[in-house]
């Protein structure tokens, strides 16, 4: 059994209705965020990379098919018609690490309608949450205001691929390292770690637990200072790394209480102990928020270690996606439910000054002042160029945040830039959905003859 069957059951019986009736042509889908999460004034676009190595391995076996049949309580004949089926159609995305804004397409897949339909679960899976992530992520970096920040959200994060994702994600964000081996070790970015208070509390004495470890890890060291007394702690701690002459380059974590006002003392004790190199890392339960106000109230804290509440996005753990056809056969389609309307024809979003991107069908040209943001990232269920290196991904990041309006760069009440829409995307949205309307409120015919006319039933609604 394969990675096909990673898919909602839905997927599948729309796949086995689709080929039963021949209605293989070619859909467009295309894969956008409604509306942004609150405390949002963008979004770091992510999760494309993994989502093309699905597709570009998307083969139905003999194995999915006995898995899905078992899901159906069908025979196995009856499935068979999906055996065999591959991805071979083409995406056209935005990279990762662009900037994007609520309702600017992030992927279009325009595929025989029961492949690209087989390709919603997964891909939306992975663009949704990385996406997520990446924009937490890239938060935290911001309000961190050029200090090093660390991921430490391994332990609690959804999962190890969460966890990996997570990792990856931060350091594509602009992250220093990753406390998670198997990614730094995969993604070629430094492991950061220290101790636990567990360690501490195995030795007699603050101070025997701090020597043990410097004689294990010769070099730098950071030792955790807040098991029992922190003031005492970071006495303990400096008088160990000046008896040991290491100092410089070393440093103490405070993963507790008013982390602000420990810092403070902390750097206090230390440059009265002649350890003015000796860094001061803070952790235990940091997001944007928190480093936003330690960084403005001054807090004398050289790196940010943040983990649960960033690994999963604690503030807004899910974005208002979606995955709705927007073109079958030549033909546009829309839905038209209540607050979930969606805009019909492939897209493309063109990238202009101080964000006033515009979303244009795809065969419109230029507005001549902007670039376009979704480019051809897969032909023939083939990539079409070499896979991005996470440093080029971070660079696209860095760059789109520098040219982001500071009000959208705002860790509390930002205002994101909102794209609009050209004419000629409008007055499509408007026939078609004038021809829907004349079609759903003419008198029922058969339901042979329906599919016999011009077919502008509700395609793409659910």
């Amino acid at each position: 059994m394969s990675g096909v069957t990673t898919i909602d059951l839905y997927e599948v019986t729309m796949a086995m209705s689709y080929l039963r009736e021949g209605m293989t042509g070619p859909a467009t889908f295309s894969l956008f965020v409604r509306d942004l999460p609150p405390e949002r004034g963008f979004l770091v676009a992510a999760g494309l990379e993994s989502a093309l190595d699905y597709l570009g391995d998307f083969h139905v076996s003999p194995e999915d098919v006995a898995a899905f049949a078992a899901a159906l309580h069908r025979p196995q004949k009856d499935l068979e018609p999906l055996l065999g089926l591959a991805f071979t159609g083409q995406v056209r995305a935005v990279p990762e690490g662009r900037i994007v804004l609520a309702g600017e397409p992030l992927l279009e897949v325009t595929a025989p309608l029961p492949q690209a339909q087989l390709a919603e679960t997964y891909v939306l899976n992975q663009l949704s949450h990385q996406t997520a992530i990446a924009s937490k992520a890239a938060r935290c970096v911001l309000a961190a205001a050029g200090h090093p920040v660390v991921d430490f959200s391994l332990r609690r994060s959804h999962g190890p691929q969460a966890g990996f994702q997570a990792a990856r994600l931060g350091a594509m964000a602009g992250f220093a390292g990753t406390s998670n081996v198997a990614a730094a070790t995969a993604l070629g970015i430094p492991a950061v770690g220290t101790m636990a208070h567990s360690y501490v509390e195995a030795f007699a004495t603050e101070e025997e637990a701090f020597h043990a470890f410097a004689r294990c890890h010769p070099g730098l060291v950071t030792l955790l200072v807040d098991t029992y007394d922190t003031e005492e702690g970071v006495r303990v701690a400096a008088r160990v790394l000046r008896d040991l002459d290491r100092g410089p380059g070393s440093a103490i974590r405070l993963d507790s209480g008013d982390l602000g006002a420990l810092a403070a003392r902390a750097r206090s004790l230390l440059d009265d102990a002649g350890l003015p190199d000796v860094r001061i890392v803070a952790s235990g339960g940091l997001d944007e928020y928190a480093v936003d106000d330690l960084v403005r109230s001054g807090a004398p804290i050289d790196t940010y270690a943040v983990g649960t509440r960033v690994g999963v996005s604690s503030d807004a753990p899910y974005l208002d996606s979606a995955y709705k056809m927007v073109e079958y056969d030549g033909r546009p389609v829309m839905k038209l439910s209540s607050a979930k309307v969606t805009a019909p024809g492939p897209k493309q979003v063109f990238r202009r000054t101080a964000y006033a991107d515009v979303i244009r069908l795809a065969d419109e040209p230029s507005p001549g002042d902007g670039g376009p943001m979704l480019e051809p990232v897969m032909r023939g269920g083939q990539r079409t160029g070499s896979r991005p290196t996470l440093a080029e991904c971070r660079e696209r990041l860095a760059a789109d945040l520098a040219g982001l309006p500071p009000a959208a760069r705002r860790t509390r009440a930002p205002v994101a830039p909102r794209a609009t829409t050209s004419e000629r995307l409008g007055t499509l949205s408007r026939d078609v959905r004038r021809r829907i309307d004349e079609r759903t409120s003419a008198p029922p015919v058969p339901a042979r003859s329906e599919h016999a006319a011009s077919g502008l039933h509700r395609s793409g609604t659910r």
